[in-house]
């Protein structure tokens, strides 16, 4: 073969191996759910990066009326202005940018928490301690709706990483579908019903019959404790203190400034002391 025809075909193999490296890559990013890859670099010559998607807390148990159990293993998705979010009931959020850029992003927007409860009523499921954004972690409100059939009705951001899903499904068409008080246990329904007595009888205020329905939920696992904070969550110079914003890091921080300078007047008190008590001894 004439060295002439060899440099085309060289070319041709080139081509078509580079070919099937970006055929798998884009494979690739179909990958369902917490094994979806994250797609860092995929169109350079190295083949998609493998990391997956980790959620740093695990999913609560699942809570709430024992019908939407049927929504468990079952995941709805949904394309929304070049975004894919995926939501499986009571494990997690997902959202994988669906572009042909160098980096677009797959995160994932919340683990299953807790439900928002109203007057009775499972009002929003909450999936939070998302990916980190900024100072906070990525979190969304999940609310269910009356439809013919299971599926993401509308996904918008009313905040910086905070967002809203709407999910219509006929598990909740009945008027009593969202009711907390029937999906308690017997044990818990008297407590509720013993504390509604109190408060009839003005033998607890407002504030503090909130509290104690509060604990009742929290015993059902329908809520979590407002005071905890996942360990997988916590910063790890942060100790137990979690900061909501700057304004209340700086606070916190000047504050162990004061205490600091407190410290080091009270240590060099007992220096000069030391040394005044030495002076008026002379040496041993």
């Amino acid at each position: 073969m004439k060295n002439d025809n060899v440099l085309p075909l060289l070319i041709s193999s080139f081509i078509f191996i580079y070919y099937i490296q970006l055929t798998s890559c884009k494979e690739g990013v179909q990958m369902r759910m917490v094994e979806e890859p994250v797609n860092m670099g995929q169109w350079n010559n190295d083949v998609a990066a493998t990391d997956v998607l980790t959620p740093k807390v695990k999913p609560s148990n699942f809570s709430g009326p024992p019908h939407l159990r049927t929504l468990l293993g079952k995941c709805l998705q949904v394309v929304e202005n070049s975004y894919k979010y995926e939501v499986c009931p009571f494990q997690n959020i997902t959202q994988h940018e669906q572009s042909n850029r160098w980096n677009p992003y797959s995160g994932i927007l919340g683990n299953w928490y807790e439900w928002e409860i109203e007057n009775n009523t499972f009002v929003a499921m909450l999936y939070k301690n998302g990916d980190d954004c900024g100072l906070k972690s990525r979190q969304v409100s999940v609310k269910l709706q009356c439809g013919t059939k299971t599926a993401i009705v509308s996904v918008s951001e009313p905040d910086t990483c905070c967002y809203a899903m709407n999910i219509s499904t006929p598990l909740v068409c009945h008027p009593d579908s969202l009711l907390v008080y029937p999906t308690l246990s017997k044990p818990l329904q008297q407590k509720w019903n013993a504390l509604e007595g109190r408060l009839y009888r003005e033998e607890v205020t407002r504030q503090g019959y909130n509290k104690m329905l509060h604990k009742i939920f929290e015993e059902a696992g329908l809520v979590m404790d407002p005071t905890f904070v996942p360990k997988n969550d916590r910063h790890p110079l942060a100790g137990e203190t979690k900061f909501e914003n700057v304004d209340t890091c700086q606070e916190s921080y000047n504050n162990l400034l004061q205490e600091v300078e407190r410290l080091r007047g009270i240590i060099t008190a007992e220096d000069v002391n030391n040394g005044a008590h030495d002076e008026a001894n002379g040496p041993y």
